[in-house]
């Protein structure tokens, strides 16, 4: 079992060095940015003021958290920043089970003394130990980004903190649902396709809820279960849509655990 896991892990190697600098240079680069809006607030918030207020949500901006703030850049950034971390959540989820069927090399894995169970969990370990390894890298530039380009306003730590915890959870929401789609179709094409679709896809349904005012386009999302404005401002997680994650990335686990033991797996 450490022996599938060790190799996961090794095979990751390189998707873990690009991850770990693209997100977290995303966020220093829009960061970085901030001082130049702070130092002309007046006149940004009057363009902004131009602006649809559903265009604006759509966009993770909030009138109690304005953009001329360092907490209302920070939280625009992030929502962006989510995009990137739930494509490589979601691919981990749709190659970690897949990759053997399209490679065929099936047959030799489950040819070893070991169980699919152990398979699937050292599997899964692997791609949750690559996604925390990305995620220290997001928390500590996002909160070095946050003092080093702050200047002279102040902010509430605890509520970033807060924000930055979600990470774990949507992360693992994307992994488990990308595992339960990989073990439910008969074959996954192209991983890239799957996984950009399923984070897209479900940024257009947070997008719709913004446009529409309506949380039904909302419910699945986590975009909305973890609205990085939302948890600025309260400093907490909205309990209801955080349930609604949590009993996703459950289902989709079990799920793809029983589907993957009674799975036929073609081989050469």
């Amino acid at each position: 079992m450490m022996n599938i896991y060790l190799f996961e892990l090794k095979m990751y190697k390189k998707s873990i060095i690009i991850w770990s600098i693209a997100i977290p240079f995303w966020i220093f680069f829009y960061m970085a940015f901030f001082p130049m809006i702070a130092a002309d607030s007046v006149a940004f918030e009057m363009i902004m003021e131009d602006y649809p207020e559903e265009l604006l949500a759509i966009m993770g901006m909030n009138a109690e958290l304005p953009m001329s703030s360092i907490l209302g850049y920070f939280g625009l950034t992030f929502s962006m920043t989510q995009i990137p971390i739930a494509i490589q959540a979601a691919n981990y989820g749709f190659h970690t089970l897949s990759v053997e069927e399209r490679e065929l090399t099936a047959d030799f894995l489950l040819s070893k003394p070991i169980t699919r169970s152990k398979i699937i969990i050292s599997k899964f370990f692997a791609a949750f130990t690559s996604l925390t390894i990305v995620n220290v890298f997001i928390w500590g530039i996002s909160i070095l980004s946050l003092y080093l380009f702050k200047g002279e306003q102040t902010f509430e730590l605890r509520n970033v903190l807060v924000l930055l915890s979600t990470v774990v959870i949507f992360q693992l929401f994307f992994l488990s649902v990308g595992m339960f789609i990989s073990v439910s179709l008969r074959k996954i094409g192209s991983v890239l396709s799957f996984s950009m679709g399923l984070g897209l896809g479900l940024y257009i349904l947070n997008s719709l809820r913004s446009l529409f005012s309506s949380d039904i386009f909302g419910y699945i999302s986590p975009y909305t279960h973890f609205n990085p404005a939302y948890i600025l401002i309260e400093g907490n997680y909205h309990k209801v849509f955080t349930i609604i994650s949590l009993l996703i990335i459950i289902v989709s686990l079990s799920m793809s655990y029983f589907l993957y033991l009674r799975r036929n797996i073609p081989s050469l």
